[in-house]
């Protein structure tokens, strides 16, 4: 579902409160993942995505329309993010396996109810494997949706990198199943 901000979100009363909720719901925990993986402190995260949701609602009158929201909320996240290691000159770093065990969510679509629940737990344990900067760009990319250009875009690499960074993920993640049938 894209939203595209204009006109229709002027709307006051009870369905302002509903639009609201809907857009946070769906960008919130990729929004939390991405900032935490920039600034490395949960609480600056939550607050900095936060801010960005809460800007973009109070700014949705001024705005004519935006083509791809996806993009500029990533891109909003991390201009804060940035400002906030600017400010706060704080470089300490977390695990991102950490992240990602706390904001694992399982889409429910036809094809992932056939795949059992082992067969769940072994891909995210197969992901949860991948070194740090392959599990980030795989989740931006498959989990996320973004494009490879926006990927690159925003972790300041190239589109190659990008390219190389999931094929390795994706290379791991199928000798893993290959080993683990084999097993």
């Amino acid at each position: 579902m894209q939203v595209i901000l204009n006109k229709n979100f002027e709307r006051t009363g009870l369905k302002d409160e509903q639009v609201f909720k809907d857009l946070y719901r769906q960008y919130f925990i990729k929004l939390y993942r991405f900032a935490t993986s920039l600034v490395h402190n949960k609480e600056a995260a939550e607050e900095i995505v936060h801010d960005v949701l809460i800007n973009l609602w109070k700014k949705r009158s001024s705005f004519t329309a935006i083509e791809n929201l996806d993009t500029y909320l990533y891109v909003s996240v991390k201009n804060l993010s940035l400002n906030y290691l600017r400010d706060e000159h704080k470089h300490d770093y977390i695990a991102i396996e950490t992240i990602y065990n706390e904001n694992k969510y399982i889409t429910v679509d036809p094809e992932s109810v056939m795949i059992s629940q082992e067969g769940v737990n072994a891909l995210n344990s197969f992901i949860n494997n991948l070194p740090a900067k392959c599990k980030l760009v795989f989740c931006m990319i498959k989990e996320d949706g973004l494009k490879y250009k926006e990927v690159a875009a925003l972790l300041n690499v190239s589109v190659k990198t990008v390219e190389n960074q999931l094929a390795i993920g994706l290379k791991k993640i199928a000798e893993s199943i290959k080993n683990a049938a084999s097993a």
